[in-house]
Protein backbone atom coordinates (compact mmCIF):
# COMPACT_ATOMS: atom_id res chain seq x y z
CA UNK A 1 0.00 0.00 0.00
CA UNK A 2 1.43 3.51 -0.60
CA UNK A 3 0.25 7.43 0.82
CA UNK A 4 -1.83 10.22 -1.83
CA UNK A 5 -0.20 13.79 -0.51
CA UNK A 6 -3.49 13.87 1.51
CA UNK A 7 -2.61 10.73 3.34
CA UNK A 8 -5.46 8.55 2.02
CA UNK A 9 -3.92 4.89 1.52
CA UNK A 10 -4.08 3.27 -2.06
CA UNK A 11 -3.59 -0.14 -3.30
CA UNK A 12 0.04 -0.21 -4.58
CA UNK A 13 0.67 -1.38 -8.64
CA UNK A 14 3.94 -2.98 -8.33
CA UNK A 15 3.15 -5.92 -6.53
CA UNK A 16 3.96 -9.52 -6.78
CA UNK A 17 1.24 -12.36 -7.43
CA UNK A 18 -0.65 -13.89 -5.21
CA UNK A 19 -0.61 -17.32 -3.66
CA UNK A 20 -4.04 -18.06 -5.71
CA UNK A 21 -2.62 -16.60 -8.91
CA UNK A 22 0.49 -18.69 -8.38
CA UNK A 23 -1.10 -22.19 -7.78
CA UNK A 24 -3.18 -21.21 -11.15
CA UNK A 25 -0.21 -20.69 -12.98
CA UNK A 26 1.49 -23.68 -11.92
CA UNK A 27 -1.47 -26.35 -12.60
CA UNK A 28 -2.13 -24.51 -16.12
CA UNK A 29 2.33 -25.00 -16.68
CA UNK A 30 2.00 -28.84 -15.61
CA UNK A 31 -1.52 -29.36 -17.95
CA UNK A 32 0.74 -28.70 -20.83
CA UNK A 33 4.23 -29.93 -19.79
CA UNK A 34 2.37 -32.94 -19.72
CA UNK A 35 0.23 -33.14 -22.65
CA UNK A 36 3.73 -32.23 -24.45
CA UNK A 37 5.33 -35.03 -22.85
CA UNK A 38 2.99 -37.19 -24.00
CA UNK A 39 3.10 -36.53 -27.65
CA UNK A 40 7.13 -36.38 -27.25
CA UNK A 41 7.28 -39.62 -25.75
CA UNK A 42 5.94 -42.41 -28.06
CA UNK A 43 8.09 -40.14 -30.96
CA UNK A 44 11.23 -40.77 -28.28
CA UNK A 45 10.52 -44.43 -27.72
CA UNK A 46 10.16 -44.94 -31.86
CA UNK A 47 13.38 -43.18 -32.09
CA UNK A 48 14.76 -45.65 -30.20
CA UNK A 49 13.35 -48.73 -31.26
CA UNK A 50 14.67 -47.40 -34.76
CA UNK A 51 18.32 -47.24 -33.76
CA UNK A 52 18.01 -50.54 -31.70
CA UNK A 53 16.33 -52.32 -34.98
CA UNK A 54 19.67 -50.92 -36.76
CA UNK A 55 22.03 -52.25 -34.13
CA UNK A 56 20.31 -55.29 -34.54
CA UNK A 57 20.53 -55.98 -38.75
CA UNK A 58 23.91 -54.63 -38.05
CA UNK A 59 24.88 -57.60 -35.64
CA UNK A 60 23.04 -60.29 -37.46
CA UNK A 61 25.24 -59.05 -40.76
CA UNK A 62 28.40 -60.02 -38.41
CA UNK A 63 27.39 -63.20 -37.43
CA UNK A 64 26.31 -64.29 -40.99
CA UNK A 65 29.44 -63.15 -42.45
CA UNK A 66 31.76 -65.37 -39.87
CA UNK A 67 29.44 -68.21 -40.32
CA UNK A 68 29.44 -68.07 -44.32
CA UNK A 69 33.05 -67.19 -44.53
CA UNK A 70 34.42 -70.65 -42.47
CA UNK A 71 31.75 -72.59 -44.36
CA UNK A 72 33.26 -71.98 -48.02
CA UNK A 73 36.50 -73.10 -46.96
CA UNK A 74 35.06 -76.48 -45.50
CA UNK A 75 36.91 -79.65 -47.06
CA UNK A 76 39.77 -77.72 -48.57
CA UNK A 77 42.88 -80.20 -48.46
CA UNK A 78 46.29 -80.09 -48.67
CA UNK A 79 47.49 -78.80 -52.71
CA UNK A 80 51.38 -80.11 -52.51
CA UNK A 81 52.34 -83.66 -52.66
CA UNK A 82 50.96 -86.73 -52.96
CA UNK A 83 47.67 -86.02 -51.00
CA UNK A 84 46.40 -82.91 -53.02
CA UNK A 85 42.83 -82.48 -52.81
CA UNK A 86 39.46 -82.39 -50.59
CA UNK A 87 39.89 -83.51 -47.57
CA UNK A 88 36.23 -85.56 -48.37
CA UNK A 89 38.12 -88.12 -49.34
CA UNK A 90 39.90 -88.65 -46.26
CA UNK A 91 37.37 -88.07 -44.05
CA UNK A 92 34.05 -85.50 -43.36
CA UNK A 93 35.49 -82.06 -42.63
CA UNK A 94 32.28 -80.93 -41.50
CA UNK A 95 30.60 -82.26 -38.27
CA UNK A 96 27.22 -81.93 -36.40
CA UNK A 97 28.81 -81.64 -33.39
CA UNK A 98 32.00 -79.81 -31.16
CA UNK A 99 35.51 -81.07 -31.44
CA UNK A 100 37.91 -80.22 -28.68
CA UNK A 101 38.92 -80.59 -25.32
CA UNK A 102 37.28 -77.57 -24.02
CA UNK A 103 33.96 -77.38 -25.51
CA UNK A 104 33.29 -81.11 -25.81
CA UNK A 105 30.61 -82.27 -28.30
CA UNK A 106 29.81 -86.35 -28.84
CA UNK A 107 29.32 -87.81 -32.25
CA UNK A 108 26.72 -89.84 -30.86
CA UNK A 109 24.60 -87.02 -30.26
CA UNK A 110 24.21 -84.41 -33.11
CA UNK A 111 23.47 -80.69 -32.52
CA UNK A 112 21.55 -79.06 -34.85
CA UNK A 113 23.47 -75.83 -33.31
CA UNK A 114 26.67 -76.37 -33.39
CA UNK A 115 28.95 -77.47 -36.50
CA UNK A 116 32.33 -78.24 -36.79
CA UNK A 117 34.81 -76.84 -39.52
CA UNK A 118 37.52 -78.47 -41.02
CA UNK A 119 40.20 -77.19 -43.76
CA UNK A 120 44.01 -76.72 -44.70
CA UNK A 121 44.84 -73.00 -44.77
CA UNK A 122 47.66 -71.66 -47.12
CA UNK A 123 50.52 -72.77 -45.65
CA UNK A 124 54.07 -74.36 -46.47
CA UNK A 125 53.84 -76.91 -43.36
CA UNK A 126 52.81 -79.80 -46.11
CA UNK A 127 54.27 -83.30 -46.26
CA UNK A 128 55.16 -87.10 -44.68
CA UNK A 129 56.12 -87.96 -41.73
CA UNK A 130 59.68 -89.75 -41.16
CA UNK A 131 59.13 -91.52 -37.82
CA UNK A 132 56.21 -93.89 -36.53
CA UNK A 133 53.67 -91.68 -34.36
CA UNK A 134 52.50 -94.37 -31.87
CA UNK A 135 51.89 -92.11 -28.57
CA UNK A 136 52.30 -88.61 -27.84
CA UNK A 137 55.26 -88.99 -26.48
CA UNK A 138 57.23 -89.93 -29.59
CA UNK A 139 59.15 -86.87 -31.24
CA UNK A 140 57.85 -86.60 -34.62
CA UNK A 141 59.96 -85.70 -37.28
CA UNK A 142 59.21 -85.05 -41.18
CA UNK A 143 60.36 -85.16 -44.14
CA UNK A 144 61.66 -82.46 -46.28
CA UNK A 145 59.96 -82.11 -49.69
CA UNK A 146 59.56 -79.50 -52.43
CA UNK A 147 57.35 -76.47 -51.20
CA UNK A 148 58.90 -76.87 -47.13
CA UNK A 149 61.07 -73.78 -46.42
CA UNK A 150 64.41 -73.90 -46.94
CA UNK A 151 66.60 -74.93 -44.06
CA UNK A 152 63.60 -75.48 -42.16
CA UNK A 153 63.90 -79.07 -40.53
CA UNK A 154 60.20 -79.02 -40.29
CA UNK A 155 58.93 -77.78 -43.07
CA UNK A 156 56.87 -74.98 -41.44
CA UNK A 157 55.38 -76.65 -38.64
CA UNK A 158 55.52 -74.39 -35.64
CA UNK A 159 54.93 -74.42 -31.71
CA UNK A 160 51.52 -74.16 -31.27
CA UNK A 161 50.08 -74.82 -34.76
CA UNK A 162 47.29 -77.37 -35.08
CA UNK A 163 48.01 -80.21 -37.44
CA UNK A 164 45.98 -82.68 -39.05
CA UNK A 165 47.75 -86.41 -39.77
CA UNK A 166 45.93 -88.95 -41.90
CA UNK A 167 46.48 -91.69 -44.47
CA UNK A 168 44.74 -92.90 -47.51
CA UNK A 169 42.45 -95.07 -45.61
CA UNK A 170 40.49 -92.51 -43.82
CA UNK A 171 42.15 -92.64 -40.17
CA UNK A 172 42.98 -89.02 -39.08
CA UNK A 173 43.70 -87.40 -35.78
CA UNK A 174 43.83 -83.46 -35.16
CA UNK A 175 47.03 -82.63 -32.78
CA UNK A 176 47.87 -79.38 -31.15
CA UNK A 177 52.30 -78.66 -31.65
CA UNK A 178 53.23 -78.53 -27.84
CA UNK A 179 57.32 -78.04 -28.58
CA UNK A 180 60.26 -78.16 -31.22
CA UNK A 181 63.03 -78.75 -30.72
CA UNK A 182 65.60 -78.74 -33.39
CA UNK A 183 64.11 -81.34 -36.28
CA UNK A 184 61.55 -82.83 -33.76
CA UNK A 185 58.04 -81.83 -32.53
CA UNK A 186 56.08 -82.99 -29.41
CA UNK A 187 52.30 -83.29 -30.41
CA UNK A 188 48.88 -83.61 -28.23
CA UNK A 189 45.79 -85.13 -29.42
CA UNK A 190 42.82 -82.80 -29.87
CA UNK A 191 40.67 -84.55 -27.50
CA UNK A 192 43.78 -85.80 -25.16
CA UNK A 193 42.40 -89.10 -26.31
CA UNK A 194 45.41 -90.80 -28.53
CA UNK A 195 44.15 -93.78 -30.03
CA UNK A 196 45.07 -94.41 -33.15
CA UNK A 197 48.94 -94.90 -34.46
CA UNK A 198 50.54 -93.55 -37.67
CA UNK A 199 53.27 -95.50 -39.55
CA UNK A 200 55.86 -93.48 -41.40
CA UNK A 201 54.80 -91.85 -44.71
CA UNK A 202 51.29 -90.88 -43.26
CA UNK A 203 50.60 -87.05 -44.15
CA UNK A 204 50.70 -84.33 -41.96
CA UNK A 205 49.58 -80.70 -42.78
CA UNK A 206 48.37 -77.62 -40.93
CA UNK A 207 44.66 -77.42 -39.98
CA UNK A 208 42.33 -74.80 -39.32
CA UNK A 209 39.11 -76.59 -37.29
CA UNK A 210 36.37 -73.98 -36.30
CA UNK A 211 33.93 -74.94 -34.30
CA UNK A 212 30.53 -72.46 -34.05
CA UNK A 213 28.39 -73.32 -31.13
CA UNK A 214 25.70 -70.87 -29.27
CA UNK A 215 26.39 -70.45 -24.78
CA UNK A 216 22.08 -70.99 -24.02
CA UNK A 217 22.73 -69.49 -21.07
CA UNK A 218 24.71 -66.53 -21.93
CA UNK A 219 22.92 -66.08 -25.13
CA UNK A 220 26.04 -65.96 -27.48
CA UNK A 221 27.66 -67.32 -30.36
CA UNK A 222 31.14 -68.66 -30.18
CA UNK A 223 33.81 -69.59 -32.25
CA UNK A 224 35.89 -72.49 -30.96
CA UNK A 225 39.51 -73.98 -32.41
CA UNK A 226 39.47 -77.25 -31.57
CA UNK A 227 42.21 -76.29 -28.51
CA UNK A 228 41.54 -73.64 -25.60
CA UNK A 229 40.06 -70.20 -27.67
CA UNK A 230 36.18 -70.03 -27.65
CA UNK A 231 36.06 -66.24 -28.68
CA UNK A 232 32.67 -64.60 -28.42
CA UNK A 233 31.25 -62.95 -31.99
CA UNK A 234 27.51 -61.84 -31.04
CA UNK A 235 25.38 -61.31 -28.35
CA UNK A 236 21.55 -62.09 -27.69
CA UNK A 237 21.67 -64.87 -30.28
CA UNK A 238 18.34 -66.85 -29.22
CA UNK A 239 18.34 -69.01 -32.50
CA UNK A 240 21.00 -70.95 -34.62
CA UNK A 241 20.40 -74.43 -37.12
CA UNK A 242 22.14 -76.36 -39.45
CA UNK A 243 20.55 -78.41 -41.68
CA UNK A 244 22.52 -80.65 -44.23
CA UNK A 245 21.71 -81.17 -47.90
CA UNK A 246 23.49 -84.62 -49.26
CA UNK A 247 25.08 -86.38 -52.44
CA UNK A 248 21.69 -89.12 -53.01
CA UNK A 249 24.16 -91.65 -54.76
CA UNK A 250 26.29 -93.65 -53.09
CA UNK A 251 29.94 -93.82 -53.12
CA UNK A 252 32.18 -95.42 -56.21
CA UNK A 253 35.36 -96.76 -57.50
CA UNK A 254 36.82 -95.02 -59.86
CA UNK A 255 39.32 -97.49 -60.82
CA UNK A 256 41.20 -95.65 -63.66
CA UNK A 257 41.48 -92.53 -61.95
CA UNK A 258 45.55 -91.31 -61.25
CA UNK A 259 46.54 -87.53 -59.30
CA UNK A 260 44.87 -85.42 -57.28
CA UNK A 261 42.63 -84.21 -60.30
CA UNK A 262 40.96 -87.49 -60.19
CA UNK A 263 40.24 -88.95 -56.71
CA UNK A 264 39.93 -92.62 -56.33
CA UNK A 265 36.27 -92.32 -55.14
CA UNK A 266 33.35 -90.11 -56.08
CA UNK A 267 33.72 -89.39 -52.44
CA UNK A 268 34.65 -90.54 -49.41
CA UNK A 269 37.78 -92.88 -48.39
CA UNK A 270 38.96 -95.56 -50.68
CA UNK A 271 39.01 -98.78 -48.89
CA UNK A 272 42.13 -101.56 -48.79
CA UNK A 273 42.81 -103.81 -51.55
CA UNK A 274 40.38 -106.77 -51.73
CA UNK A 275 42.15 -109.01 -48.77
CA UNK A 276 43.73 -106.55 -47.04
CA UNK A 277 42.72 -105.19 -43.83
CA UNK A 278 43.45 -101.87 -41.70
CA UNK A 279 44.41 -102.27 -38.66
CA UNK A 280 43.25 -98.60 -38.20
CA UNK A 281 39.52 -99.87 -38.54
CA UNK A 282 37.13 -102.55 -37.20
CA UNK A 283 35.55 -103.29 -40.75
CA UNK A 284 36.30 -106.47 -42.64
CA UNK A 285 39.46 -106.85 -45.05
CA UNK A 286 39.06 -104.69 -48.61
CA UNK A 287 36.01 -103.00 -46.69
CA UNK A 288 35.95 -99.48 -44.99
CA UNK A 289 32.65 -97.67 -44.03
CA UNK A 290 32.65 -96.06 -47.28
CA UNK A 291 32.88 -99.51 -49.19
CA UNK A 292 31.92 -102.75 -48.51
CA UNK A 293 32.65 -106.30 -50.66
CA UNK A 294 29.07 -107.56 -52.83
CA UNK A 295 30.34 -110.36 -54.99
CA UNK A 296 34.08 -110.02 -54.48
CA UNK A 297 33.64 -106.13 -55.82
CA UNK A 298 33.76 -103.45 -53.93
CA UNK A 299 30.44 -101.00 -53.94
CA UNK A 300 29.03 -98.03 -52.14
CA UNK A 301 28.32 -99.19 -48.48
CA UNK A 302 25.95 -96.05 -47.71
CA UNK A 303 22.11 -96.01 -48.72
CA UNK A 304 20.81 -95.35 -52.00
CA UNK A 305 18.57 -91.97 -51.82
CA UNK A 306 18.20 -91.55 -55.23
CA UNK A 307 14.37 -90.54 -56.08
CA UNK A 308 14.74 -89.47 -59.54
CA UNK A 309 17.02 -86.60 -60.68
CA UNK A 310 20.39 -85.92 -59.44
CA UNK A 311 19.28 -83.18 -56.67
CA UNK A 312 20.74 -83.16 -53.26
CA UNK A 313 18.44 -84.35 -50.63
CA UNK A 314 17.79 -83.16 -47.26
CA UNK A 315 19.65 -85.59 -44.48
CA UNK A 316 17.77 -86.02 -41.05
CA UNK A 317 19.47 -85.93 -38.03
CA UNK A 318 18.54 -89.50 -37.40
CA UNK A 319 20.76 -90.36 -39.89
CA UNK A 320 24.00 -88.77 -38.64
CA UNK A 321 24.29 -90.78 -35.49
CA UNK A 322 23.31 -94.50 -36.58
CA UNK A 323 26.44 -95.20 -38.65
CA UNK A 324 27.92 -96.70 -40.49
CA UNK A 325 30.87 -95.02 -38.41
CA UNK A 326 33.94 -93.81 -39.72
CA UNK A 327 37.02 -94.52 -39.59
CA UNK A 328 35.25 -96.95 -37.42
CA UNK A 329 34.01 -97.76 -33.78
CA UNK A 330 37.57 -98.85 -32.50
CA UNK A 331 40.38 -99.57 -33.17
CA UNK A 332 42.79 -102.81 -33.23
CA UNK A 333 42.94 -102.66 -29.44
CA UNK A 334 39.78 -101.92 -29.09
CA UNK A 335 40.09 -98.78 -28.00
CA UNK A 336 36.51 -96.50 -29.04
CA UNK A 337 37.52 -94.23 -31.66
CA UNK A 338 37.08 -90.34 -30.40
CA UNK A 339 36.90 -88.51 -33.82
CA UNK A 340 34.71 -91.08 -35.44
CA UNK A 341 31.82 -89.72 -37.43
CA UNK A 342 28.23 -90.80 -39.36
CA UNK A 343 29.37 -91.80 -42.69
CA UNK A 344 26.57 -89.80 -43.86
CA UNK A 345 28.12 -86.68 -43.41
CA UNK A 346 30.75 -87.72 -46.22
CA UNK A 347 27.75 -86.88 -48.62
CA UNK A 348 27.33 -83.46 -47.28
CA UNK A 349 27.65 -80.52 -50.39
CA UNK A 350 25.30 -77.82 -48.79
CA UNK A 351 24.58 -76.75 -45.67
CA UNK A 352 21.40 -73.85 -44.83
CA UNK A 353 21.69 -71.82 -42.07
CA UNK A 354 19.29 -70.20 -39.34
CA UNK A 355 20.12 -67.20 -37.22
CA UNK A 356 18.14 -66.16 -34.82
CA UNK A 357 18.67 -62.28 -32.80
CA UNK A 358 17.30 -59.90 -30.50
CA UNK A 359 17.30 -56.89 -28.90
CA UNK A 360 19.26 -56.85 -25.49
CA UNK A 361 16.37 -54.56 -23.81
CA UNK A 362 13.75 -55.85 -22.28
CA UNK A 363 12.03 -52.42 -22.47
CA UNK A 364 12.00 -52.76 -26.41
CA UNK A 365 10.66 -56.44 -26.37
CA UNK A 366 6.98 -56.70 -25.99
CA UNK A 367 4.10 -59.63 -25.69
CA UNK A 368 3.53 -62.01 -28.52
CA UNK A 369 0.19 -61.42 -30.57
CA UNK A 370 -2.10 -64.39 -30.86
CA UNK A 371 -0.26 -66.98 -33.62
CA UNK A 372 2.99 -64.83 -33.97
CA UNK A 373 6.59 -65.62 -32.43
CA UNK A 374 7.87 -62.08 -33.16
CA UNK A 375 10.04 -62.35 -29.35
CA UNK A 376 11.50 -65.98 -28.49
CA UNK A 377 12.17 -63.89 -24.67
CA UNK A 378 9.18 -61.36 -24.29
CA UNK A 379 9.79 -57.93 -22.61
CA UNK A 380 8.09 -55.25 -20.40
CA UNK A 381 7.43 -52.64 -23.44
CA UNK A 382 3.58 -52.04 -24.30
CA UNK A 383 3.49 -49.88 -27.08
CA UNK A 384 3.69 -51.60 -30.75
CA UNK A 385 5.88 -48.24 -31.39
CA UNK A 386 8.66 -49.03 -29.18
CA UNK A 387 8.58 -53.15 -30.14
CA UNK A 388 11.79 -54.28 -31.51
CA UNK A 389 10.68 -57.84 -32.70
CA UNK A 390 13.34 -60.47 -33.37
CA UNK A 391 15.59 -60.46 -36.38
CA UNK A 392 16.07 -63.87 -38.33
CA UNK A 393 17.48 -64.83 -41.22
CA UNK A 394 18.15 -68.14 -43.21
CA UNK A 395 21.06 -68.75 -46.11
CA UNK A 396 22.75 -71.29 -47.22
CA UNK A 397 26.52 -72.36 -48.38
CA UNK A 398 27.75 -74.47 -51.32
CA UNK A 399 31.39 -75.26 -49.92
CA UNK A 400 33.59 -75.49 -53.32
CA UNK A 401 35.81 -77.82 -51.73
CA UNK A 402 32.64 -80.45 -51.31
CA UNK A 403 31.41 -80.35 -54.59
CA UNK A 404 34.86 -80.51 -56.65
CA UNK A 405 33.68 -83.80 -58.27
CA UNK A 406 30.16 -83.20 -59.10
Amino acid sequence: MTRDQSGTRRPSTDGGFSLVEMLIATTLLLVVTGGVLTLVNPAGGAYAARSEAADLQQRLRVGVEAIRRELLMAGAGTYIGAAAGSLVYVFAPMLPHSVGTVVQGSPDRPDPATITIMYVPLTAAQTTTRTDLTSEAVDLKVNLQPGCPVGDLLCGFRQGMRVLIFDPLGAYDVFTVLSVQGDAMCVQHRDARFTTSYPAGAFITEVVSRTFYVDASERRLYSYDGYRSALPILDNVVGLRFDYFGEPSPPALRPLATGPAAPPTTYGPKPPPVGVDSVNDDWGAGENCAFLLSGGAQVGRLADWRTGGAALVPIPYAQLNDGPWCPGMTNASGATLPNRFDADMLRVRRVRVTLRVQVGSEALRGSNPAGQLLFVNPGTAREAEAWVPDEAVTFEVTPRNLNAGR
